[in-house]
């Protein structure tokens, strides 16, 4: 997973379709088994870019996208949020979920 420094800007000047920004905080002991989920998705969708994002030091993003909570699954297209998931339910939840975009 890329970690962002600049998330406003990376995720506006993306040439993904669609990026999947995991958001977490490294307090979180649900965000350590939601990354774990995101590993092997992206060992099992090889070509999908699943980005981070550490929630404690980013809260302007966090506010301008309005997210409620970590874990968070930002699905996000030029800028433009299409889903946020935060019930990472389980890895073929996520599967489908991520496949719907792709």
């Amino acid at each position: 997973m890329q970690t962002l420094s600049m998330p406003l800007e990376q995720l506006n000047q993306s040439e993904n379709d669609v990026d999947f920004l995991f958001i977490h905080s490294p307090f979180c002991g649900t965000c350590h088994l939601a990354r774990k989920m995101l590993e092997t998705l992206e060992e099992t969708l090889k070509g999908t870019d699943f980005k981070e994002l550490n929630a404690a030091i980013h809260p302007d993003f966090m506010n301008q996208y309005e997210v409620e909570s970590v874990p968070c699954l930002l699905i996000v297209q030029k800028g433009k949020i299409l889903e946020k998931i935060y019930a990472f339910q389980s890895v073929p939840y996520l599967y489908e979920k991520v496949n719907q975009y792709q």
